[in-house]
Formats: C-alpha cells, structure tokens, sequence
C-alpha cells in the first residue's frame, strides 16, 4: 500500500506521516507511532484494554518471524477488518492507538527523568561506596578479637 492510500484510509482520523520500515512502515501522528503497516495489515498501538477490545473483534496481536521463530508483539493489534470498511470507526481506534503512544511516551520520558537510585527502588549508599559490613584491615587479613583476660587466682596467705 503507498503512502496516499495510507493517508486516505485515515483521512477521518487526521494526518498521518508515514514512515518506510523493515518492509513495512509506521504512522506516525504528533511525533509518536501509533500503527504499523507489515504485509497486508494495519496494526494499533494497544494497551491492555484496547487489546481486549481489539481481541473480542477477532484481532491478533502483531507478530513476525525471526531466525525461524515467531515472535509475537502485544504491544500492537490488528485492526479489524470491519474497521477498514468505516471511516468513523478507524478515526476512534486510531485516536485510542495514538493516546496509548502518548502514555508510553510520557511514561518513558517519567521513568528517564528520576533520579539515579530511586528508578529501580534503590536505598541509598553512604558515600565512597562504604557498606554497612566491617572491613577487614588492610592487607585482607580478618581482624583479630582482642585476647580474653585470663583471671589471676586469689593470693593465699
């Protein structure tokens, strides 16, 4: 499909760019892909509940196959083929596509702005990369404890 036909099926939708990819292309719509084009379908950007919407009208999910094996991506579903046929219903489901790229995109772009430590939950360290465990001396060898007092026995007389 050429990208005047791309452009025209999501014509109810808004402007589309399209993007030449891996055979296939992504759309794009304010900077973020929210649909593929591989073979000879359309696939949206889904979360998991435009998935299950998506699934219960007979999509699938995006998949390929790589070095013999088919690899699936759930991130992105077929558009349904009743979806094709109408203009107003392909407008909906690509606005939901794109407000799920906006999410991703600003969950990425929270995720990036964190402080080091604190992304993956993290405690702080003391400075200097010191742990809470004892050192050893220098050297390596274990510290010793200092020797017990022996107790002297009384003094007869």
């Amino acid at each position: 499909m050429d990208e005047d036909a791309i452009a025209d099926l999501f014509a109810a939708f808004g402007p589309v760019a399209v993007r030449r990819m891996f055979g296939g292309a992504g759309l794009y719509a304010d900077g973020l892909m929210f649909a593929l084009w591989a073979g000879d379908s359309f696939y949206l950007k889904a979360d998991a509940a435009l998935a299950e919407d998506l699934k219960g009208r007979g999509s699938v999910p995006f998949s390929y196959v790589a070095k013999g094996v088919t690899r699936t991506m759930g991130g992105f579903w077929s558009v349904p083929e009743e979806a094709l046929d109408d203009a107003d219903d392909l407008a909906s489901l690509a606005r939901r596509a794109l407000f799920v790229a906006h999410a991703a995109n600003e969950a990425k772009a929270k995720a990036k702005a964190r402080p080091a430590g604190r992304a993956s939950g993290n405690k702080a360290k003391p400075a200097g990369g010191a742990s809470a465990k004892k050192s050893k001396p220098a050297g390596g060898a274990p510290a010793k404890k200092p020797a017990a007092k022996k107790k002297s026995a009384p003094a007869q007389g």
